[in-house]
């Protein structure tokens, strides 16, 4: 897990300390901060990684992080560090969208399964965004024309109200439709609606 950024959100510096050192001794770079205010003023500069959040920051509250965290459009994995006793706030964390939460005192064990989780998050998005800008890349071979056809395809119209919306007839859809799925490598119409659907366009 080595490729893996932590940013690391506690008041307390030995614990700070403890988990820069815990987590170095695997190779994972860590930023360490011991406000709240302090982490979301420097987020623009941190790269992109995890947060390891604790929910009880002094006088700040680790929810309120997670809220301005989603408010900035920030898709950072969040796991939570809670104490004995703040289990509600942590179930509270998940439903803003914290993928794990760990009691202290905790173990390695359980903060490298916690961290793995994250890791697994990122590659994923990573993957449907190269998967996204590929489809996308698709699309744009298509001429104007075609790419209304695809639309209405995507969206449920049968070929018939295509033609209707764009007054051409029903043979020059299918012919466009063709050439679409031609030019997007799709040997099927599903093939062609994953594509589109992939690039972002949704079927109501």
């Amino acid at each position: 897990m080595p490729d893996l950024t932590v940013h690391i959100v506690d008041d307390d510096p030995d614990i700070l300390q403890s988990l820069t050192f815990m987590l170095g001794g695997d190779g994972i770079r860590t930023t360490t901060h011991e406000t709240a205010e302090g982490f979301l003023q420097a987020l623009p500069q941190l790269e992109p990684g995890c947060v390891l959040l604790d929910l009880k920051l002094g006088m700040d509250d680790g929810l309120e992080v997670q809220r301005r965290l989603l408010d900035s459009g920030n898709a950072m994995p969040v796991v939570v560090m809670t104490g004995h006793g703040s289990v509600p706030s942590a179930v509270t964390a998940m439903k803003l969208g914290a993928i794990d939460f760990i009691q202290k005192p905790f173990g390695k064990a359980d903060l490298m399964a916690a961290l793995d989780l994250a890791r697994k998050q990122l590659e994923s998005r990573d993957e449907g965004s190269q998967d996204e800008a590929a489809a996308r890349r698709l699309l744009d071979r298509l001429s104007p024309r075609e790419r209304q056809v695809v639309d209405g395809l995507a969206h449920g119209q049968p070929n018939k109200n295509i033609a209707y919306d764009l007054g051409i007839s029903p043979r020059t859809v299918e012919i466009h439709r063709a050439n679409a799925m031609r030019k997007l490598e799709a040997k099927t119409l599903p093939e062609m609606l994953h594509i589109a659907f992939q690039a972002g366009i949704m079927a109501k």
